[in-house]
């Protein structure tokens, strides 16, 4: 075990060692750049704070406390999830609302949500966790 587990290791710095001696760059070449874009802006993820996820997931229960029903860690996980959908889908509201619906299930609503309802989550996404979508 200990072996494979050696070989593994020496293996992958073998190749990180190899991918990064091919973005070595030549003599008096200049050096390629690319556009920054925050992780943010790549995945459709926004990143949050403490303060924000509070907000959330006390909007979430002023809508019905069986939205995040007691798991503000899945609430938020599932808020920052609907903000990918806001930022892949921003001129579709239908579709904001219909993932909404079937993202923040629960014991009580195992299918999905109401669409009134998933309106108002979907807005509160918005709102609190990627108000820049």
């Amino acid at each position: 075990m200990r072996t494979r587990t050696t070989t593994a290791v020496v293996a992958a710095g073998l190749l990180l060692a190899a991918l990064t001696a091919c973005g070595t760059e030549t003599a008096g070449a200049e050096p390629a750049t690319s556009p920054s874009l925050s992780e943010e802006e790549l995945t459709g993820l926004p990143d949050t704070t403490p303060q924000q996820e509070a907000a959330f997931v006390a909007a979430l229960d002023s809508i019905d406390k069986d939205i995040a029903h007691g798991d503000a860690d899945k609430a938020v996980g599932r808020g920052r999830n609907q903000c990918r959908t806001i930022h892949d889908w921003p001129d579709d509201e239908a579709k904001q609302i219909d993932q909404a619906a079937q993202r923040f299930t629960s014991p009580k609503h195992p299918d999905a949500r109401a669409p009134e309802t998933a309106e108002k989550i979907n807005a509160a996404a918005h709102a609190h966790l990627c108000p820049a979508f």
